[in-house]
């Protein structure tokens, strides 16, 4: 029976246990917005998920993957098990209010720039409207809602992968705060990561430098032949680097200097071989500069397998939801951000509205491409930011914490909720998502961490 708006019964029901968390869910995302916690480093924000979770009869599994702030929380038991991803790491530097000015809250801390706190709070949220729907239905399933810390250059969700942590899930869901609401089918690139630490010896710059050599002649000859590189890699690469370690002072020859990479191409074996190259300029440098140099890689992620089965049926979803309308007040404060973001991608009026369905091949990177390799994976994003915002700004911080977020946070539990439910009663529908999953990875794929087996780097933002 469809009831008021297009919705079955069985839609209805889940819709409105979405709903009783509404308060719930905006007090959640408020408070890890407030705490601002790096990558690994989420001590209070992941407490504060796993306690809602748990209350709400959750089996929590806390500290997996030797990650003390990663868990799984899981509610159900039999088969299809559905499972929601829920990030809250911050990033640094990004402080800011809940304002349409740029005021920091606190010079240098931290803000939520992509919107974690919005994610983590809808897939809590999403994960106990399922729960409470596969409790009065009495339907077969598991829903896990899995805490995922260090989203930003951590690669939490790499080492829950190798930890086996996602081999009996049936489908995975996930979202992404955004300046829209869009469910294509969209890729990444993968990504490597590395810290190149060069050594010399340490003299007095005016009365001995020929005793001297320079760590940070080091790092700048091999700045210098990777951004020579660039114009012999493939044009969809990506390479970007800082300078973290360039000496004390400039009268003393540097002893010791390091410099910062990322690697990014679509293809897995494209980031290996780049990734190689730049550690052969960084052992040029070293033997040009007679000094030396080690590299630690800090993480690895895999592009995103999209998965065309299960978008379609989020979009349809999300199209039958729809966006939502600004009060005269949320316009006002969006109209006032909009201003500032200069060449806007998106006009205002784009949060009403759902993107056309395309498939994508997106620049970014991102741990859940990892998770996309395990298991059928599919992701969105909701318009938690005034439309055109970009990522990684302080006008993000600052939607995130007003209710402009939480209408697009609200949206995503909501279409979180629906599409698991879709998935719990048809099981068909996972077959060919998996069917597909096999045919796009190979016959032969054997999962491998692009950061090797390494240990996860708790003090990788201290």
């Amino acid at each position: 029976m469809l009831l008021a708006g297009g919705f079955a019964a069985a839609d209805q029901q889940v819709l409105a246990e979405v709903e009783k968390e509404r308060t719930a869910s905006i007090a959640l995302a408020d408070d890890i917005w407030a705490f601002a916690e790096l990558g690994y480093l989420e001590t209070k924000s992941s407490a504060r998920l796993q306690g809602y979770l748990s209350e709400s009869g959750f089996a929590i599994e806390s500290g997996v993957a030797d990650i003390p702030t990663a868990f799984v929380a899981t509610y159900g038991e039999g088969t299809p098990v559905i499972g929601i991803l829920a990030e809250f790491d911050a990033l640094p530097g990004l402080s800011q209010a809940a304002k349409a000015v740029r005021e920091p809250v606190a010079d240098g801390m931290p803000g939520h720039a992509c919107g974690h706190h919005l994610f983590g709070a809808a897939s809590a949220s999403a994960g106990v409207a399922v729960a409470r729907w596969l409790a009065a239905t009495g339907a077969s399933g598991t829903v896990r809602v899995y805490g995922t810390p260090a989203e930003e250059g951590g690669s939490g969700k790499v080492y829950m992968v190798r930890a086996g942590l996602f081999d009996d899930v049936d489908v995975v869901l996930h979202w992404h705060p955004g300046d829209r609401n869009d469910a294509s089918a969209a890729s990444s690139t993968a990504n490597k990561s590395g810290r190149f630490r060069f050594q010399g010896a340490a003299a007095h710059a005016a009365s001995a430098p020929e005793r001297g050599r320079s760590a940070l002649d080091g790092v700048e000859a091999m700045n210098f032949m990777v951004n020579l590189m660039r114009e012999h890699i493939p044009e969809d690469s990506r390479i970007h680097y800082v300078i973290t370690d360039g000496g004390d002072a400039p009268n003393i020859v540097p002893e010791s200097a390091e410099a910062y990479y990322y690697v990014r191409h679509p293809k897995l074996p494209t980031v290996k071989a780049l990734f190689e190259r730049v550690v052969k300029a960084a052992e040029a440098a070293a033997l040009g500069t007679g000094t030396q140099v080690t590299y630690e890689v800090m993480h690895g992620n895999y592009p995103v397998l999209p998965n065309e089965t299960l978008a379609r049926l989020v979009d349809a979803n999300l199209r039958r939801l729809g966006g939502y309308a600004y009060t005269p007040e949320e316009q006002r404060f969006a109209e006032a951000v909009h201003r500032t973001l200069g060449e806007a991608a998106l006009p205002l009026g784009a949060q009403s509205e759902v993107q056309p369905f395309v498939l994508r091949q997106g620049r970014g990177s991102t741990d859940v491409g990892d998770v996309s390799w395990a298991a059928p994976t599919v992701g969105f994003s909701t318009a938690t930011w005034v439309p055109g915002t970009p990522a990684h700004s302080w006008q993000a911080v600052a939607a995130g914490g007003t209710s402009i977020g939480h209408k697009g946070m609200l949206l995503a539990a909501r279409l979180l909720a629906l599409t698991a439910t879709d998935l719990f009663r048809d099981t068909e529908l996972i077959k060919r998502a998996w069917a597909e999953l096999r045919q796009k990875r190979g016959a032969d794929f054997e999962y491998e961490a692009l950061l090797g087996n390494r240990t996860p780097p708790l003090d990788y933002r201290l």
